[in-house]
C-alpha cells in the first residue's frame, strides 16, 4: 500500500430514500463494498478506512436515518427500518451481491440484513460486534448518560468513556482529536436512540440464515463486546474467519486502518 491516501477523491451525492435524505460517497474502483457506519460519527469516522480500502476496491458509504436530521427521531423506526434502508441503497445502486462490511452499530445492520437478506449480500464483514446484546455496566452508564445529559467534550466522564473506546488511555494526538471531533458530529439524541435499538438484541437463533461468506474482526482490547457475545457469533457462523487485531478496542476501524484495510483486500481476494 502506499502512504499517500489523499490521492483518492471522493464523489459525494445526495440520495432520496423514501423516510429520509442520506449523503452517499463512492471512493475508488473494482470491486464493491458497502459500508454502514457506527453508532456515532457518521461516515467521517469511516473516511480513513474507506480511503485504503478504495485503493484496490470500489467503496460506497452511506449516512444512517438520523445522523443528519435529528428530527427525525419525532417519527419511530428501529433496526428493522435501517435494514430497509440499507436493501433501498442497494436498489438504488444497482449493487446485486456486494461485500458488506459494517463497524460497532453498523456491524449489527449489516448482520440483520445478511439474515434477512441472505442472497443480497457476496461476503460479509463485520467488527466490533457480537451476537447478543448484554446490558454491561459500561452500556447502562452510555446509554443513560446520553439519552438525559449535556455532554461537555472535556468532561471527565467523556474522557474517560473515549479511552475505553480506543481500548486504553490515548495520549493527546491528531487521532484523538479526529475522533472527538467526529463523534460529536452526531446528535446525542440521535447516539441514545441507537443504544436504546440494541437493547436486547439477540441474534443467535438467525445466524445459520447468513449465506455469504463472512469475516470477523475483533480488537483484542475491546471492552463493548464481550467474550460471551463473541463467541456466540463466532458459534453461530464457525465457516467465519475471525481475526483478533493486536492492541486494538473497539475503535480498530479507527485506529488500524492499515491493518484492517489488509485483511478485507485478503478476504475479498483483491
Amino acid at each position: 500500500m502506499n502512504g499517500d491516501h489523499g490521492l483518492l477523491s471522493h464523489n459525494s451525492q445526495v440520495v432520496h430514500f423514501n423516510q429520509y435524505t442520506s449523503e452517499l460517497s463512492s471512493l475508488g474502483q473494482g470491486s464493491p463494498i458497502v459500508m454502514v457506519p457506527g453508532l456515532a460519527g457518521g461516515i467521517g469516522l469511516l473516511d480513513p478506512l474507506a480511503k485504503r480500502i478504495a485503493e484496490r476496491c470500489r467503496v460506497f458509504t452511506y449516512q444512517l436515518r438520523g445522523e443528519n436530521d435529528c428530527f427525525i427521531l419525532r417519527h419511530p423506526f428501529d433496526l428493522d427500518d435501517l435494514v430497509d434502508d440499507l436493501a433501498e441503497l442497494l436498489d438504488k445502486l444497482k449493487l446485486e451481491q456486494p461485500t458488506l462490511m459494517g463497524v460497532s452499530f453498523g456491524g449489527v445492520i449489516a448482520l440483520k440484513f445478511a439474515i434477512r437478506h441472505p442472497y443480497r449480500v457476496g461476503r460479509l464483514i463485520v467488527q466490533g460486534v457480537g451476537a447478543l446484546y448484554e446490558s454491561g455496566l459500561i452500556h447502562q452508564i452510555a446509554g443513560t448518560v446520553l439519552s438525559r445529559f449535556p455532554l461537555p467534550n472535556d468532561s471527565p466522564f467523556v474522557n474517560q468513556f473515549f479511552n475505553l473506546l480506543f481500548g486504553g488511555r490515548q495520549k493527546q494526538d491528531a487521532l484523538r482529536d479526529f475522533v472527538i471531533r467526529q463523534v460529536w458530529q452526531t446528535d446525542q439524541s440521535v447516539m441514545a436512540h441507537r443504544f436504546r435499538l440494541i437493547e436486547g438484541l439477540d441474534l443467535q437463533s438467525d445466524l445459520h440464515r447468513i449465506k455469504a461468506p463472512t469475516m470477523i474482526l475483533s480488537g483484542d482490547r475491546d471492552v463493548f463486546v464481550s467474550a460471551t457475545s463473541l463467541d456466540a457469533l463466532v458459534r453461530g457462523l464457525p465457516k467465519a474467519k475471525v481475526h483478533r487485531l493486536p492492541d486494538a478496542g473497539h475503535l480498530a476501524f479507527v485506529t488500524k486502518p492499515d491493518l484492517v484495510a489488509q485483511r478485507v483486500h485478503s478476504f475479498c481476494g483483491v
